[in-house]
Order: C-alpha cells, then structure tokens, then sequence
C-alpha cells in the first residue's frame, strides 16, 4: 500500500539516480534494465527490483524459520515499515517456502522451489526513501546462490 504524493524537486531526482547508478549488480548477476523515475514535481516513486536465484543450499532454501528472519532482516534494510509477513513451507516434489512480508512502503516476496534449487525475490517499493536494491543484496548474500539474475522497473506514476 503506497501512502502519499511526493514533491521531487531536481535535486531529489538527482539525487536518487546518482543513488541507483552506484548500486551495481555483483559479477554473478545479470542486469536486465534499469529504469529510473522520470523527473516531474508531484508523483509515487514506485521502485521494483526482482530477480532470480540459482542453485541455492537446499538446506537453506527449505528453511522456513531462516527465510522468515531474513526476510524480516532484508525489510529493515530496505527501511521499510513491516505491516504483517507469513512463511509457509509447500510439499511435494516441487513444494518448496514463500515468505511474504506486507509492508507500508508495498511488499517483499520470496518463493523457493525444492526440485530446482531456486528462488524468485520480488521487492516492490514506493517511495525515496526505501532501498530496494540493498534487500535484494542481502538476500543474494545469506542465500549465497551460485548466480542471480537482478531487474530493475520504474513503477512510479506519471
């Protein structure tokens, strides 16, 4: 849920591409597009980083207890506010854990596939404030996955 309207004076915006052009992918990830909010004066930053992460430590990737405590540990570095989040594991041969974490700013998922040995990391925030490609990080980092795909997408209003 996006609360609010921001004003982005020219200084802001700047500011904030400077920001995300600093933060590039590790040698490990693949970068698809990063699209940066257009300037204008009063709009929703929307930032979406999501991605793909493979060949992941099984035993970590079916750790629901570890997932949750990451997710909740990748909310706080997103400096997002927590409003609700549930880990469920699934079985079967392709069951695997989903963590949704619902947060003021939007959401963070992260669904992992047993049979695969892979996850999807979805971060979606609205917002300057938020830092969405610093959870997808540190996600990568405890979940030490052998390569990552990371993608960028402006979801801000016009």
């Amino acid at each position: 849920m996006c609360i609010g309207v921001r004003h982005l004076g020219p200084h802001k915006m700047a500011t904030l591409q400077e920001q995300y052009a600093k933060q590039k992918p590790t040698s490990k990830a693949i970068q698809i597009q990063k699209a940066y909010p257009p300037e204008t004066k009063e709009r929703i930053v929307g930032l979406h980083v999501f991605g793909n992460l493979y060949d992941l430590d099984p035993k970590l990737a079916t750790d629901v207890d570890f997932l949750k405590a990451l997710i909740l540990k990748a909310v706080k570095k997103a400096k997002m506010t927590l409003v609700s989040i549930e880990a469920r594991p699934f079985g079967g041969k392709k069951g695997g854990v989903s963590v949704i974490a619902l947060v003021t700013e939007s959401h963070m998922i992260l669904h992992t596939w047993n049979e695969y040995k892979y996850a999807t990391l979805d971060i979606y925030t609205c917002g300057e404030h938020s830092d969405p490609h610093g959870a997808f990080n540190l996600v990568v980092q405890e979940l030490k996955p052998k390569r990552h795909q990371i993608f960028y997408a402006n979801r801000s209003s016009e």
